[in-house]
């Protein structure tokens, strides 16, 4: 009779991997280091066991499926979101002068944190849309309804009532994730190229049709920054407060 196979080299068959037992925060950490190095694309459960030394299969107990690991990403954005508050509010009173009262400037630190986490990921931020899209509200990862709390408490704080602390839940959560993606979206055509026009594929683009484009390509292909971020955050906060 045959011998059984034996894993192999580097491969285990349970869940001790090769940097010790794994865990969900173990899991979850190396999805996201490997979609920053390679894009979602390169995401599965054989590539991800590979890379932490164990077979596929002892990764369903941490994610029982590829839409569960990709909640999971998810899920990781915003718990570094938190790791980021949690460092500490920085200077308040710097804040409070810039954007006004204490719970203005704390829905522009949560702002600013999540810019700050997309950037860092940006090959994860689709998910941002796509897994919310998906996923019901109720079945969202629990760092993800905790922002959703989080805001909404700064916004009963603040006395707007239910209904008005909703719409402008909508708004800023529709600002902030939108800016996200329009800062990330791909604009360069050829990096190689040294030309901005080039680089920008501008020759692509009908003269004809699309001079406002073409004029304007090169500033889109910019950054806001943080700046912009913030003023079309004020821009909106003002229309609610100011009734």
């Amino acid at each position: 009779m045959a011998k059984d196979k034996k894993p192999a080299p580097g491969r285990r068959a349970g869940d001790q991997g090769r940097y010790g037992r794994l865990s969900r925060e173990r899991v979850l950490a190396s999805a996201l280091e490997l979609v920053d190095r390679e894009g979602l694309s390169a995401l599965s459960m054989r590539r991800l066991g590979t890379e932490l030394g164990v077979e596929a299969m002892a990764l369903y107990r941490y994610a029982a499926s590829k839409d569960a690991l990709l909640d999971g990403l998810v899920e990781a954005l915003y718990l570094e979101l938190e790791d980021h508050l949690a460092a500490g509010p920085g200077d308040g009173k710097a804040h409070s002068r810039r954007h006004g009262p204490a719970w203005r400037a704390e829905l522009h630190r949560i702002a600013l944190a999540t810019y700050q986490v997309a950037l860092a990921h940006p090959q994860a931020v689709p998910l941002l849309a796509t897994r919310m899209l998906a996923v019901p509200l109720a079945r969202r990862p629990l760092a993800v309804l905790r922002d959703h709390e989080r805001v909404l408490g700064l916004l009963e704080a603040a006395g707007f009532e239910e209904e008005q602390a909703v719409a402008v839940f909508r708004a800023c959560t529709s600002w902030v994730l939108g800016y996200v993606f329009v800062e990330l979206r791909a604009m360069v055509d050829n990096p190689e190229e040294t030309d901005p026009a080039f680089r920008l594929g501008l020759h692509r683009m009908p003269v004809q049709e699309l001079p406002r484009l073409r004029r304007a390509a090169p500033a889109l292909a910019e950054h806001g920054g943080p700046a912009e971020l913030a003023a079309g955050l004020d821009a909106l906060l003002d229309r609610f407060t100011a009734r």
